[in-house]
């Protein structure tokens, strides 16, 4: 095998790994609301979020590749070393949320490990990071949470103290309708995260790609865009197999028992969001943390504060929030200088 296959085939296979941790970490946020209302089996899930996911990122990840692969750092220093280092730290700290059973933010994770080595090489686009990128994880999370705490207070809690929920939910023959429609959301969900995290893999792959082959023009970029997709996306059903079902139990289960009618705001509002980002700035945003935003406010709304914010799963998933990208940032700067000294980056 060629010299430069070799080279571009190591970074390939991280970004699959990469790939495999990812859709373990996307299975809750997509398919959590429909798991918690027994609406789908478990064994049925790594399929259809498989599917949805590769048809998001053919579809509506473009701009939010370029933001990953172009716009944080400057592109010519996307070589194969540097998107290795990038793409198996962050393959580590999602790892290491997996094996944990906390879903993790894949985005914030690769962010912070593509802003380590264009800190090293003062090549940070800080424009980009920190009046779009970052404020937007800020936000979103709040205005997520914020709409579903007013659509549980002014429109759920009304509508069950008349019985509304409850006799429809009892209803026979609306059944169906309820659960094609949480099947809908959930599937919508899995769409919004190919439009995303996909971008996290494919992003610096595609990069990195026409950089080592010395390939030029927005239409060869779009091109290499889409092979690594086809590449880099089925593996998010593999993960979704091997590490699926512990993150499926802690967001769909254990957080709050979940109605169809609020599955369906949860849902909603959260893929709404983060398929917004991706369409208009292209920002790589978090999912989980949307979707746990939103799960959060519908809580809050039917039983209170106190009792959705003493949850132990709660406090984990913020602990490692603020933990695996730390680990990423800090594995991807210390490899960069380790590579760097090793003169592998000359």
């Amino acid at each position: 095998m060629a010299p430069l296959m070799n080279h571009l085939l190591i970074p390939f296979i991280i970004a699959m790994f990469l790939a495999i941790n990812m859709g373990g970490s996307g299975t809750g946020p997509s398919f959590s609301v429909a798991y918690g209302a027994n609406v789908l089996k478990r064994n049925l899930i790594p399929g259809l979020f498989g599917i949805m996911v590769f048809l998001g990122a053919i579809l509506a990840g473009k701009h939010t590749a370029n933001t990953i692969g172009k716009e944080i750092i400057d592109p010519v220093l996307m070589t194969f070393p540097i998107v290795s280092i990038i793409l198996f730290s962050v393959s580590i700290s999602l790892l290491i949320a997996n094996i944990a059973g906390i879903p993790q933010s894949t985005s914030q994770s690769t962010v912070l490990a593509v802003v380590a080595p264009a800190i090293y090489f003062q090549q940070l686009n800080s424009t980009k990071v920190f009046l779009e990128v970052i404020p937007a994880w800020f936000i979103l999370p709040v205005v997520a949470y914020f709409i579903s705490y007013l659509a549980g207070k002014y429109i759920y809690r009304p509508m069950r103290r008349r019985g509304l929920t409850q006799s429809r939910a009892q209803n026979a023959n609306l059944r169906p309708i309820w659960d094609g429609l949480i099947l809908a959301m959930s599937l919508y969900v899995a769409f919004s995260i190919g439009s995303n995290n996909v971008a996290n893999a494919s992003g610096p792959i595609a990069t990195m790609t026409t950089n080592e082959l010395n390939i030029s023009g927005d239409k060869n970029f779009i091109l290499i865009l889409i092979l690594s997709t086809l590449l880099i996306a089925p593996n998010f059903a593999i993960g979704s197999s091997l590490f699926g079902n512990k993150i499926l139990q802690n967001t769909g289960k254990e957080i709050v028992l979940f109605g169809k009618f609020e599955a369906v705001i949860i849902a909603f509002v959260s893929g709404s969001l983060l398929l917004t980002a991706s369409l208009t700035k292209g920002i790589p945003t978090s999912l989980v943390q949307l979707n746990v935003a939103a799960i959060l406010g519908i809580g809050v709304a039917k039983l209170g504060p106190k009792n959705i914010f003493r949850k132990t799963e709660v406090r984990k998933f913020f602990l490692m929030w603020l933990i695996a990208p730390v680990i990423a940032f800090a594995l991807a700067l210390l490899l960069t200088w380790a590579a760097d000294k090793m003169g592998y980056l000359s």
